[in-house]
């Protein structure tokens, strides 16, 4: 079962995010109080954990949920692989990939320290077509 590992925000764009209990998911906005929240395409971003231990085994230390200032971690799905359209249940929520990866404009401090980052291959992003909230612990449905 794939399921929701974090759920991470920031009030400020350009820093890591940080683990919050549980989130809103708002139509045409994305995370209700995430700096990169509003009416665009790339609304939420997620990484799996999986990618995330690619990081640690080469070196990575203290890459918890959200270093990577990914939206939501998750784990037991191959995010990156889901075609763009595909519809996810979150929760209560209903979201739709939108973009699989990023390019990276300025290297992270990720990168920068061990020569690589998953997010810009591995990261999706997504918006949210139906609003509810989102909590660890909930399975991530493919619809």
């Amino acid at each position: 079962m794939a399921s929701v590992v974090s759920i991470n925000i920031s009030t400020k764009k350009g820093t890591f995010k940080y683990p919050v209990d549980s989130a809103w998911f708002k139509i045409d906005h994305g995370i209700v109080g995430d700096a990169h929240a509003g009416d665009w395409h790339r609304q939420i971003s997620l990484l799996a954990q999986e990618s995330i231990d690619k990081m640690t085994a080469m070196g990575g230390e203290g890459l918890t949920p959200g270093k990577f200032a990914e939206n939501i971690t998750t784990e037991g799905i191959e995010l990156y692989t889901l075609p763009v359209g595909t519809r996810l249940r979150l929760g209560s929520a209903l979201v739709e990939v939108t973009q699989i990866g990023k390019e990276c404009h300025q290297h992270c401090e990720i990168y920068k320290k061990i020569g690589n980052c998953v997010m810009p291959r591995e990261g999706i992003f997504v918006k949210v077509l139906s609003e509810g909230e989102v909590r660890p612990g909930d399975e991530v449905l493919i619809e």
